[in-house]
């Protein structure tokens, strides 16, 4: 028997000590939760928000992630790659996701705003129209990604090969031109 949720709300709950029922979560709001480390594999949530959420190193083994909204969630360490990749799609305002993994995936058109993605890696991932609103991507891993029309314009520290990615149409600030040249060691002066 399927556990089945739907349009409910769930707040202040610590998941590490509470578990959380597997099944499917639909229209469903978790505000202040704790899923740190929680295991989620083959969990379902779809048309979820979770706000002010702790999922740092959560197991996302076959987790389904459909049409969820992510603001102000502390997301450390979690392999996105791990999740069910049918109809995945996701967006982050104001979380928290260092050294967190999207290896291999297709997110296009994804929303990351006002985000922390230090150390994250998006290795050959298809990050197609991908937009990075207002984010740090400080030390984050773009080798053989696909990253045409994405929005890098108010994104800062990031560092990539134009040779070892495809950017065709990708959008940058003239500011942060650097963070396409610094594998040629140069200096950029204003």
């Amino acid at each position: 028997m399927s556990y089945n949720l739907h349009d409910q709300t769930f707040h202040k709950i610590d998941f590490t000590q509470k578990p959380l029922i597997k099944g499917e979560y639909e229209n469903c709001l978790f505000t202040n939760c704790n899923f740190e480390e929680v295991n989620l594999t083959e969990f379902k949530f779809v048309d979820c928000e979770f706000r002010d959420c702790n999922w740092s190193m959560a197991l996302l083994h076959g987790t389904v992630l459909r049409e969820v909204k992510f603001k102000g969630c502390k997301m450390l360490g979690l392999q996105f790659e791990m999740c069910n990749d049918f109809g995945l799609s996701f967006s982050f305002e104001n979380c928290q996701l260092n050294h967190s993994t999207f290896f291999q995936m297709n997110i296009k058109k994804t929303i990351f705003r006002n985000c922390q993605l230090r150390e994250i890696d998006f290795s050959e991932s298809n990050l197609t129209g991908v937009i990075f609103d207002n984010c740090d991507l400080a030390q984050a891993i773009f080798v053989h990604s696909i990253l045409e029309k994405a929005d890098f314009r108010t994104a800062y520290n990031y560092s990539m090969d134009p040779e070892n990615n495809r950017l065709k149409k990708a959008k940058f600030s003239v500011l942060g031109i650097s963070g396409l040249l610094d594998k040629y060691d140069i200096v950029i002066q204003e």
